[in-house]
This record gives C-alpha cells, sequence and structure tokens, in this order.
C-alpha cells in the first residue's frame, strides 16, 4: 500500500508539472494563429535551446514553412512567442506603437551578470533616461571629429597588412579584421591604446576575443539567462566572470586620470564622467560604477564584433565575386585620385557602390538575426484579432526576411545592385533592418558604417582578395554564437597589387 501511494504522489507531481508546462499550448490556436505543434515541456524552442540549431536557421525554416501567414505563433518553453512576418505589423511593434513595445526582452541580472545592465538590455525605466544622455556622443557631428582618429587606427592597419600579407599565407580575416576594429573602438570611445595590432597578445584583443567564442561556458550563460532567468539569476553568481571586474577597472581608472588630469575628449568615456558628475540628468537611476561600465562594455563589445563580422563578410563575397571587387576597387581609386589620397569624412558618403556593397553584406548576413521585443502593456494588432499581454515576447526574423526570394530575387547571391535608388523605393522600408528601426535601434550605426568602410578601402585600395585552400564555401552559421557568425574561420588570400 505505500508503494502504491508513493507511485499515486510521483504520478500526481508528474501530472502537475505537465499541466503547468503545457496549459498555455492552446493561445494561439484560440486566436486564429498557425504554427508548429509544441513539444510538452519545451514548446517550440529545443533546437535554439540546446544550440542544435542558430537562432537565423530556425527563424528561417519557419518564415519558409509558413510562407502565407502573416504571423506564425510560438512556444519558448511553455510561454507565447509571436513572430512577425507581415511589414506593416513589424512596424507597429518598432515604430508606431513603440510605447507598447519598449522592452527589448532581454533578461537582466544585477547579481549574475552585472554588465547585462546595459543599454542593449535594460528595461524601459533605465533605458529610456541613458539612451538620451549617451546618444550625442554619436551625432553625426561627433563622429566628424571622431574621423581622423578612425583614420589613425586605419594607417596603423595599413601598415599591419603588409606585414601579414607579407608572409604569403592564408589570413584569418575575422581575426584580422577585429584588431582593426577593437583598436578603432578603444582609441575613439574610450581613448585607450588597446594595442590589438601592435601586441599579438593583446589583453583586450583576448577578451574581446572570448566574450563571443560559442564555448560551453558562453552558450550556457547565454541559454540559461533566456529561458531560465531566474534559476540563472542564482546559478550564474557562482560562474566565473573575468569581464567584469577587468572592463570595471579600466572605466574607473580612465576617468580617474582624466579628472585628475584635467582631461577633455569628446568620446564616451567623458560622457559616462559627466553623466557620474550630474546624477540628476537620469533622475533617480542609481549612476553605480558598474551601471556605468556596462554601458562602455556593450559599446565596446558591439561597436568591434559586428563591424569586424561585417568587413570579414563583405571580404569573403569580394573574393568571390571579383567583378564587384575591382568595380568597388576602381572607385576607392577614383576618389582618391581626385583628392590625392586623402581620405575624408564626406568622402565615404560619395562612395555609392561601396555603400551598395556594404549594404547587401548587411542584407545577407545582419549580425542581429532576430529583433526581439517584449510587451509592456496588453496590445492587439490593427486590422487583426490576435491580442498579445503584457510580458509577452515578439520576435522580428531580419535573417529570414532578408532571405525572403520574393523580397530579395536569388537571396544567395550577392548582388549589390539590389540598393539602387529604384530598386530600394520599391520595397517596404521594413524588409531591411540590419541595425533595427524605431526608438530602440542600434544606437552606434552610424560609427559602425563609417568603421567598417574604412577599414574595406584600407584593404582594398592595395590588396586583392582571393579564396584559397583554406576558404570554407558554403558559409556555414555557428549554432551558439550570439550574433551571427561562421562556424569556421573565414581564411582569405590577400596579394598586394603592383598598381
Amino acid at each position: 500500500m505505500e508503494y502504491f501511494e508513493i507511485l499515486c504522489g510521483i504520478a500526481a507531481v508528474l501530472f502537475l508539472l505537465y499541466y503547468y508546462c503545457t496549459y498555455n499550448y492552446d493561445f494561439w490556436k484560440k486566436q486564429g494563429v498557425v504554427g508548429p505543434k509544441p513539444i510538452p515541456f519545451f514548446g517550440n524552442t529545443i533546437e535554439i535551446m540546446l544550440a542544435i540549431k542558430s537562432v537565423a536557421e530556425y527563424s528561417e525554416e519557419l518564415y519558409q514553412k509558413y510562407k502565407n501567414e502573416r504571423m506564425i505563433g510560438l512556444y519558448a518553453l511553455n510561454i507565447p512567442v509571436l513572430l512577425l512576418k507581415d511589414p506593416e505589423l513589424i512596424k507597429d511593434v518598432l515604430i508606431r506603437d513603440f510605447s507598447s513595445f519598449t522592452d527589448r526582452g532581454f533578461n537582466v541580472n544585477d547579481k549574475a551578470e552585472p554588465l547585462s545592465k546595459n543599454l542593449l538590455n535594460l528595461e524601459p525605466r533605465r533605458w529610456r533616461p541613458l539612451r538620451s544622455k549617451l546618444s550625442p556622443i554619436f551625432t553625426s557631428g561627433k563622429l566628424k571629429e571622431m574621423f581622423c582618429l578612425i583614420l589613425d587606427c586605419a594607417q596603423h592597419f595599413d601598415q599591419y597588412l603588409d606585414k601579414v600579407v607579407a608572409k604569403g599565407e592564408p589570413v584569418d580575416i575575422r581575426e584580422l579584421t577585429a584588431k582593426f576594429t577593437t583598436d578603432a573602438i578603444g582609441t575613439c570611445a574610450f581613448g585607450i591604446d588597446m594595442n590589438a595590432l601592435s601586441e599579438e597578445d593583446s589583453e583586450f584583443r583576448k577578451m574581446g576575443r572570448d566574450i563571443f567564442v560559442p564555448n560551453f561556458l558562453n552558450v550556457f550563460r547565454q541559454k540559461s539567462n533566456i529561458f531560465f532567468p531566474k534559476l540563472y539569476g542564482i546559478v550564474g553568481r557562482f560562474l566565473p566572470d573575468k569581464f567584469t571586474p577587468f572592463f570595471t577597472k579600466m572605466v574607473t581608472e580612465s576617468m580617474a586620470y582624466r579628472k585628475k588630469n584635467n582631461i577633455y575628449r569628446p568620446d564616451f568615456i567623458n560622457m559616462l564622467m559627466d553623466l557620474k558628475s550630474h546624477p540628476m540628468q537620469v533622475g533617480d537611476i542609481e549612476l553605480t560604477d558598474e551601471l556605468l561600465t556596462a554601458q562602455a562594455f556593450v559599446f565596446f563589445a558591439a561597436g568591434f564584433e559586428t563591424s569586424s563580422t561585417t568587413m570579414s563578410n563583405a571580404l569573403y563575397e569580394l573574393a568571390q565575386n571579383h567583378d564587384i571587387q575591382d568595380k568597388l576597387r576602381d572607385e576607392i581609386r577614383e576618389h582618391d585620385e581626385a583628392n590625392n589620397g586623402d581620405l575624408k569624412y564626406e568622402h565615404i558618403k560619395q562612395m555609392e557602390y561601396l555603400d551598395k556593397v556594404f549594404k547587401e553584406t548587411l542584407r545577407k548576413y545582419p549580425p542581429g538575426s532576430l529583433v526581439p521585443r517584449r510587451a509592456t502593456a496588453d496590445h492587439t494588432f490593427e486590422g487583426t484579432n490576435v491580442t498579445i499581454h503584457k510580458s509577452m515576447r515578439v520576435w522580428v526574423p531580419i535573417y529570414a526576411i532578408h532571405r525572403d526570394p520574393d523580397i530579395y530575387p536569388n537571396p544567395e547571391v550577392f548582388d549589390p545592385e539590389r540598393f539602387n535608388e529604384d530598386a530600394v523605393q520599391a520595397r517596404h522600408p521594413m524588409n531591411y533592418l540590419p541595425f533595427s528601426d524605431g526608438p530602440r535601434n542600434c544606437i552606434g550605426a552610424r560609427f559602425a558604417v563609417y568603421q567598417t568602410k574604412v577599414g574595406l578601402i584600407t584593404i582594398l585600395r592595395k590588396y586583392k582578395v582571393d579564396v584559397c585552400e583554406k576558404t570554407v564555401i558554403p558559409y556555414t552559421l555557428s549554432a551558439g554564437a550570439f550574433v551571427l557568425a561562421p562556424k569556421e574561420a573565414i581564411y582569405l588570400k590577400l596579394t598586394k597589387l603592383t598598381k
């Protein structure tokens, strides 16, 4: 009898657990939203959770499977998630009804991950005042002031390229471009020489590499924080964290040195110093060293990784499309000849074909493959009977949209002419979102554009880029990477041009 009671107790617990994990699985069906059948306990996201598939591949498969739907109903474990396909509905979320979707939907764990409380992740209460105060550092005027610093880094990059190419060996192009962008971010944003180009063992380059490497610990942190935030809030405190002390030391020492020596630079660190000196600018938010460091951390991490990845992806495509590479190089050289080799801020805007190559690279390889939002209020989508409740998530599948053959014919083909003025005008603006859109778009988009373009100009004006025996074709995605990245290193051959 005792065994029977125990078995009944176990069965009751399992039934309650099963009910808790599945009771919500009719949410989308009741609203007439189609989607894949969820698996008990896991919902529809087990492949993402276990890093079996990348978010980009997963969302693209769903997007194509439900070709004629405006939206797709999913479940992350037992929580309803709405994947939007219709550009007008996407515009509602990102722009028109932004007040109902001010939260990005990332979880901030102040204790487990102190650096997670940055502009990318912060809830609306802290995000709004910080964004308004930090945005001025990214205006076109400020960028123009920084442009000479980017050029200084480009000169060092050019010298480094000579040494690398002289070896005559295939080049890990992602590592090469990451060294340039690390130094550019360090100089322009923090006034620090990060020595990524001059020192093979640069501490900042090591840190940058460790932030994004899809090893077990990084993938575990990322997935746990997304799918089990409360549990991660407890467990995460006991995981090793070398980033918080390193970046906190860098930021606090930089601010202290500048204050002591009365040094002013129009950069990110100065903006943080100003906030710390005038805390009333952000209301009742406590401006701790950790909070300020978190803003510097995300600018450093996002600033070097997304730009270097975009540079390497562009070069990967140019190495396979020599007609495009030659046309771009001709444009670069024409501007060099017209301006005696003196590259200025306004010249970047004048290079129309460079802009097309840049945009096509982000079309095919958007670093942020999916834009999430979390509802801050109940919301019914206009023209539908679909209502989502407060705290539910919405996903905008950028990678899938950019690869939709109905929007971009032959999406696997790298074709900069997709960004001719007529072609752009013919497309819905929500069908191209490499930097997202609306008030929570990428704050550093302008800087990323100029940094990436200067880096490409520096390489292509003097070097031919080719595939080699170590180049992996086709491009395969890393399932565990935080931003869109290849599974394998991108090796290319660089040859110095004779004229």
